[in-house]
Protein backbone atom coordinates (compact mmCIF):
# COMPACT_ATOMS: atom_id res chain seq x y z
CA UNK A 1 0.00 0.00 0.00
CA UNK A 2 1.58 3.57 -0.89
CA UNK A 3 2.17 5.86 2.16
CA UNK A 4 -0.28 8.56 2.04
CA UNK A 5 0.88 12.12 3.60
CA UNK A 6 -1.46 14.65 4.85
CA UNK A 7 -1.30 17.95 3.04
CA UNK A 8 -1.27 20.44 5.28
CA UNK A 9 -4.43 20.72 7.25
CA UNK A 10 -6.22 20.57 4.23
CA UNK A 11 -7.79 17.63 4.88
CA UNK A 12 -5.87 15.74 1.53
CA UNK A 13 -3.51 13.00 1.51
CA UNK A 14 -1.37 12.78 -0.99
CA UNK A 15 1.79 10.23 -1.82
CA UNK A 16 5.04 11.36 -1.94
CA UNK A 17 5.43 12.18 -5.10
CA UNK A 18 3.31 14.90 -7.25
CA UNK A 19 3.01 13.92 -11.52
CA UNK A 20 4.32 17.68 -12.85
CA UNK A 21 1.80 18.62 -15.56
CA UNK A 22 4.45 21.06 -17.31
CA UNK A 23 4.74 18.31 -19.49
CA UNK A 24 1.21 17.88 -21.24
CA UNK A 25 0.85 19.50 -24.77
CA UNK A 26 4.46 20.12 -25.00
CA UNK A 27 6.99 17.27 -24.25
CA UNK A 28 4.87 14.52 -24.27
CA UNK A 29 1.74 14.79 -26.51
CA UNK A 30 -1.76 13.67 -25.56
CA UNK A 31 -1.67 9.60 -25.97
CA UNK A 32 2.19 9.69 -24.42
CA UNK A 33 0.68 11.93 -21.51
CA UNK A 34 -2.38 10.15 -21.12
CA UNK A 35 -0.09 6.57 -20.74
CA UNK A 36 2.51 8.67 -18.28
CA UNK A 37 -1.17 9.20 -16.09
CA UNK A 38 -2.46 5.53 -16.17
CA UNK A 39 0.60 4.47 -15.02
CA UNK A 40 1.40 6.92 -12.42
CA UNK A 41 -2.59 6.00 -10.96
CA UNK A 42 -1.69 2.15 -11.42
CA UNK A 43 1.34 2.73 -9.00
CA UNK A 44 -0.90 4.27 -6.45
CA UNK A 45 -0.30 7.67 -6.95
CA UNK A 46 -2.20 10.37 -6.67
CA UNK A 47 -1.59 14.45 -7.14
CA UNK A 48 -1.14 16.06 -10.37
CA UNK A 49 -0.21 19.66 -10.77
CA UNK A 50 0.02 21.75 -13.35
CA UNK A 51 -0.82 25.49 -14.09
CA UNK A 52 -2.96 27.98 -17.04
CA UNK A 53 0.23 29.26 -18.28
CA UNK A 54 1.69 26.17 -18.89
CA UNK A 55 2.88 25.35 -21.57
CA UNK A 56 3.17 29.07 -23.54
CA UNK A 57 6.83 29.00 -23.51
CA UNK A 58 6.88 26.40 -26.30
CA UNK A 59 7.22 26.49 -30.03
CA UNK A 60 3.64 27.14 -31.60
CA UNK A 61 1.94 27.02 -27.57
CA UNK A 62 -0.05 29.89 -26.31
CA UNK A 63 -0.96 28.10 -22.46
CA UNK A 64 -4.27 26.14 -21.67
CA UNK A 65 -2.56 22.88 -23.21
CA UNK A 66 -1.74 21.20 -19.71
CA UNK A 67 -5.15 21.53 -18.52
CA UNK A 68 -6.69 20.70 -21.38
CA UNK A 69 -4.51 17.22 -22.29
CA UNK A 70 -5.27 16.27 -18.41
CA UNK A 71 -9.27 17.51 -18.67
CA UNK A 72 -9.23 15.23 -21.63
CA UNK A 73 -7.84 12.09 -19.52
CA UNK A 74 -9.89 13.19 -16.44
CA UNK A 75 -13.12 13.08 -18.89
CA UNK A 76 -12.16 9.75 -20.04
CA UNK A 77 -10.80 7.75 -17.09
CA UNK A 78 -14.19 8.81 -15.25
CA UNK A 79 -12.84 8.49 -11.80
CA UNK A 80 -11.92 12.68 -10.58
CA UNK A 81 -12.16 11.59 -7.17
CA UNK A 82 -9.40 9.05 -7.33
CA UNK A 83 -7.34 12.21 -7.65
CA UNK A 84 -5.91 14.97 -5.92
CA UNK A 85 -5.73 18.06 -9.04
CA UNK A 86 -3.55 21.07 -8.65
CA UNK A 87 -3.64 24.48 -10.74
CA UNK A 88 -2.56 27.82 -10.65
CA UNK A 89 -3.34 31.47 -11.48
CA UNK A 90 -1.58 34.40 -12.08
CA UNK A 91 1.23 33.81 -13.97
CA UNK A 92 -0.34 33.51 -17.47
CA UNK A 93 -0.30 36.39 -19.55
CA UNK A 94 -3.84 36.52 -20.02
CA UNK A 95 -4.67 36.24 -16.88
CA UNK A 96 -1.87 37.70 -14.85
CA UNK A 97 -2.01 38.91 -11.10
CA UNK A 98 -3.95 38.21 -8.50
CA UNK A 99 -6.92 40.86 -8.65
CA UNK A 100 -10.44 39.54 -7.66
CA UNK A 101 -11.98 39.70 -10.85
CA UNK A 102 -8.73 38.18 -12.38
CA UNK A 103 -8.91 34.67 -10.07
CA UNK A 104 -12.83 34.58 -10.70
CA UNK A 105 -12.26 34.39 -14.09
CA UNK A 106 -9.63 32.24 -14.47
CA UNK A 107 -10.37 29.39 -12.33
CA UNK A 108 -13.60 28.67 -14.52
CA UNK A 109 -11.16 28.83 -17.44
CA UNK A 110 -9.32 26.73 -15.51
CA UNK A 111 -12.30 24.23 -14.74
CA UNK A 112 -13.52 24.38 -18.27
CA UNK A 113 -10.09 23.13 -20.05
CA UNK A 114 -9.61 20.26 -17.06
CA UNK A 115 -13.53 19.12 -17.25
CA UNK A 116 -14.43 19.62 -13.78
CA UNK A 117 -16.33 21.79 -11.53
CA UNK A 118 -13.64 21.54 -8.21
CA UNK A 119 -10.15 21.74 -8.07
CA UNK A 120 -8.29 20.43 -4.59
CA UNK A 121 -5.43 22.43 -4.70
CA UNK A 122 -5.46 26.06 -6.37
CA UNK A 123 -1.93 27.83 -5.92
CA UNK A 124 -1.39 31.49 -6.49
CA UNK A 125 1.51 31.14 -8.88
CA UNK A 126 3.70 34.04 -7.81
CA UNK A 127 3.07 36.68 -4.99
CA UNK A 128 1.21 40.09 -6.25
CA UNK A 129 2.22 43.15 -4.49
CA UNK A 130 0.41 45.16 -6.29
CA UNK A 131 -3.30 43.75 -5.23
CA UNK A 132 -3.42 43.63 -1.47
CA UNK A 133 -3.62 40.96 0.19
CA UNK A 134 -6.98 41.19 2.00
CA UNK A 135 -9.01 40.85 -1.98
CA UNK A 136 -6.75 37.87 -3.49
CA UNK A 137 -7.56 36.12 -0.09
CA UNK A 138 -11.34 37.07 -0.24
CA UNK A 139 -11.48 35.82 -3.60
CA UNK A 140 -10.31 32.60 -3.02
CA UNK A 141 -12.56 32.23 0.18
CA UNK A 142 -15.49 32.66 -2.67
CA UNK A 143 -14.19 30.00 -4.56
CA UNK A 144 -14.22 27.85 -1.70
CA UNK A 145 -17.41 28.81 -0.60
CA UNK A 146 -18.99 27.68 -3.76
CA UNK A 147 -17.31 24.60 -3.96
CA UNK A 148 -15.15 25.34 -6.61
CA UNK A 149 -11.86 25.15 -4.31
CA UNK A 150 -11.48 22.55 -1.72
CA UNK A 151 -7.99 24.32 -0.46
CA UNK A 152 -5.95 27.20 -1.20
CA UNK A 153 -1.77 27.20 -2.34
CA UNK A 154 0.92 30.29 -2.54
CA UNK A 155 3.30 29.34 -5.01
CA UNK A 156 6.58 31.55 -5.20
CA UNK A 157 5.97 33.53 -1.87
CA UNK A 158 8.80 34.68 0.56
CA UNK A 159 8.55 33.84 3.92
CA UNK A 160 7.78 37.31 4.68
CA UNK A 161 5.15 37.55 2.35
CA UNK A 162 3.44 34.12 3.53
CA UNK A 163 3.81 35.75 6.84
CA UNK A 164 2.02 38.31 6.26
CA UNK A 165 -0.94 36.30 3.68
CA UNK A 166 -1.02 33.82 6.97
CA UNK A 167 -2.04 36.80 9.39
CA UNK A 168 -4.24 38.28 6.97
CA UNK A 169 -6.07 34.80 7.01
CA UNK A 170 -6.08 34.65 10.67
CA UNK A 171 -7.43 38.38 11.29
CA UNK A 172 -10.20 38.73 8.71
CA UNK A 173 -11.47 34.89 9.34
CA UNK A 174 -10.47 33.39 5.55
CA UNK A 175 -9.04 30.94 4.35
CA UNK A 176 -5.58 30.24 5.02
CA UNK A 177 -3.06 28.98 2.23
CA UNK A 178 -2.78 25.39 3.05
CA UNK A 179 -0.24 24.65 0.62
CA UNK A 180 3.34 25.91 -0.19
CA UNK A 181 5.06 26.01 -3.90
CA UNK A 182 8.90 26.49 -3.55
CA UNK A 183 11.65 25.49 -6.02
CA UNK A 184 13.67 23.45 -4.01
CA UNK A 185 16.30 20.67 -4.59
CA UNK A 186 19.64 19.29 -3.67
CA UNK A 187 21.51 22.59 -5.41
CA UNK A 188 18.36 25.22 -4.57
CA UNK A 189 18.08 25.06 -1.14
CA UNK A 190 18.93 28.24 0.41
CA UNK A 191 15.79 30.15 0.22
CA UNK A 192 13.48 27.32 1.56
CA UNK A 193 15.61 26.80 4.13
CA UNK A 194 16.03 30.21 5.36
CA UNK A 195 12.35 30.73 6.26
CA UNK A 196 9.75 28.96 4.55
CA UNK A 197 10.78 25.73 6.03
CA UNK A 198 10.59 27.30 9.45
CA UNK A 199 6.97 29.22 8.64
CA UNK A 200 6.09 25.77 6.70
CA UNK A 201 6.89 23.68 10.05
CA UNK A 202 5.61 26.03 12.44
CA UNK A 203 2.05 26.47 10.96
CA UNK A 204 1.54 22.91 9.39
CA UNK A 205 1.24 23.85 6.15
CA UNK A 206 1.80 21.37 3.14
CA UNK A 207 4.73 22.03 0.95
CA UNK A 208 5.05 20.39 -2.51
CA UNK A 209 8.58 21.72 -4.07
CA UNK A 210 9.20 22.19 -7.74
CA UNK A 211 12.14 21.89 -9.80
CA UNK A 212 12.73 18.89 -7.71
CA UNK A 213 15.08 17.63 -10.32
CA UNK A 214 16.78 20.92 -11.36
CA UNK A 215 15.00 20.68 -14.73
CA UNK A 216 16.63 18.01 -15.23
CA UNK A 217 20.25 18.45 -13.89
CA UNK A 218 20.05 15.88 -10.98
CA UNK A 219 18.92 13.11 -13.26
CA UNK A 220 22.72 12.78 -14.36
CA UNK A 221 21.40 12.82 -17.42
CA UNK A 222 23.72 15.51 -18.74
CA UNK A 223 27.91 16.05 -17.90
CA UNK A 224 28.57 18.88 -19.66
CA UNK A 225 26.84 22.45 -20.53
CA UNK A 226 28.05 21.09 -24.46
CA UNK A 227 25.42 17.99 -23.68
CA UNK A 228 22.84 20.51 -23.32
CA UNK A 229 22.80 21.02 -27.66
CA UNK A 230 18.83 20.19 -28.68
CA UNK A 231 17.21 20.04 -25.27
CA UNK A 232 14.10 21.79 -24.72
CA UNK A 233 15.26 22.45 -21.37
CA UNK A 234 18.77 23.89 -21.85
CA UNK A 235 17.37 27.32 -20.95
CA UNK A 236 16.48 26.02 -17.58
CA UNK A 237 19.61 23.84 -17.13
CA UNK A 238 22.91 25.91 -18.35
CA UNK A 239 23.19 27.61 -14.86
CA UNK A 240 23.33 24.64 -12.62
CA UNK A 241 26.77 24.01 -14.31
CA UNK A 242 29.09 25.36 -11.96
CA UNK A 243 31.85 24.23 -9.47
CA UNK A 244 29.28 23.28 -6.62
CA UNK A 245 26.78 22.01 -9.32
CA UNK A 246 29.53 19.27 -10.78
CA UNK A 247 30.84 18.38 -7.10
CA UNK A 248 27.20 17.60 -6.54
CA UNK A 249 26.60 15.28 -9.56
CA UNK A 250 29.65 13.57 -8.72
CA UNK A 251 28.79 12.90 -5.40
CA UNK A 252 25.23 12.12 -6.16
CA UNK A 253 26.39 9.44 -8.55
CA UNK A 254 28.26 7.79 -6.06
CA UNK A 255 25.65 7.73 -3.57
CA UNK A 256 23.38 6.27 -6.57
CA UNK A 257 25.89 3.06 -7.61
CA UNK A 258 26.26 2.71 -3.67
CA UNK A 259 22.43 2.30 -3.34
CA UNK A 260 21.96 0.37 -6.65
CA UNK A 261 19.80 3.69 -7.92
CA UNK A 262 19.81 6.43 -10.16
CA UNK A 263 20.77 9.62 -9.50
CA UNK A 264 17.40 10.56 -9.86
CA UNK A 265 15.71 8.47 -7.64
CA UNK A 266 18.62 9.57 -4.97
CA UNK A 267 17.84 13.44 -5.50
CA UNK A 268 14.14 12.69 -5.39
CA UNK A 269 14.06 10.25 -1.98
CA UNK A 270 16.60 13.13 -0.51
CA UNK A 271 13.96 15.39 -0.86
CA UNK A 272 10.91 13.06 0.17
CA UNK A 273 12.66 12.51 2.99
CA UNK A 274 13.40 16.52 4.38
CA UNK A 275 11.17 17.16 7.40
CA UNK A 276 9.14 19.84 6.23
CA UNK A 277 8.48 18.40 2.82
CA UNK A 278 5.00 16.83 1.71
CA UNK A 279 5.97 15.23 -1.84
CA UNK A 280 8.40 16.74 -4.38
CA UNK A 281 7.05 17.56 -7.79
CA UNK A 282 8.85 15.58 -10.67
CA UNK A 283 7.57 15.51 -14.43
CA UNK A 284 8.45 12.41 -17.18
CA UNK A 285 8.10 11.98 -20.70
CA UNK A 286 8.00 8.59 -20.89
CA UNK A 287 6.89 5.73 -19.25
CA UNK A 288 10.17 3.89 -18.58
CA UNK A 289 11.20 7.78 -17.17
CA UNK A 290 8.05 7.56 -14.58
CA UNK A 291 9.09 4.26 -13.59
CA UNK A 292 12.43 4.94 -12.49
CA UNK A 293 10.88 8.14 -10.89
CA UNK A 294 8.40 6.81 -8.94
CA UNK A 295 10.97 3.84 -7.62
CA UNK A 296 12.63 6.99 -5.78
CA UNK A 297 9.18 6.34 -3.03
CA UNK A 298 10.47 3.17 -2.10
CA UNK A 299 14.60 3.88 -2.06
CA UNK A 300 15.60 4.51 1.58
CA UNK A 301 18.58 6.46 1.87
CA UNK A 302 21.38 5.68 4.69
CA UNK A 303 22.13 8.54 7.27
CA UNK A 304 25.95 8.50 5.85
CA UNK A 305 24.14 8.90 1.86
CA UNK A 306 22.24 11.72 3.30
CA UNK A 307 25.47 13.60 4.89
CA UNK A 308 27.42 13.25 2.00
CA UNK A 309 24.89 14.95 -0.18
CA UNK A 310 23.61 17.57 2.55
CA UNK A 311 27.39 18.51 2.42
CA UNK A 312 27.79 18.49 -1.42
CA UNK A 313 24.54 20.42 -1.57
CA UNK A 314 25.66 23.08 0.35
Amino acid sequence: MMQMRQLGRSGLEIAPLVFGGNVFGWTADEPTSFALLDRFVERGFNAIDTADVYSSWGPGLTGGESETVLGNWLARRGRRDDIVLMTKVGKWAPREGLSAANIEGAVDDSLRRLRTDYLDVYFAHMDDANVPLEETLGAFARLVQAGKVRAIGASNYSAGRLAQALAVSEAQGLPRYEVVQPNYNLYDRSDFESGLAGLATEHALGVVSYFSLASGFLTGKYRTVEDLQGSARAGFLQGYFDARGLKLLDVLREVAGDLGATPAQVALAWVMGRPAITAPIASATSVAQLDELMGAATLWLPADAIAKLDAAGR
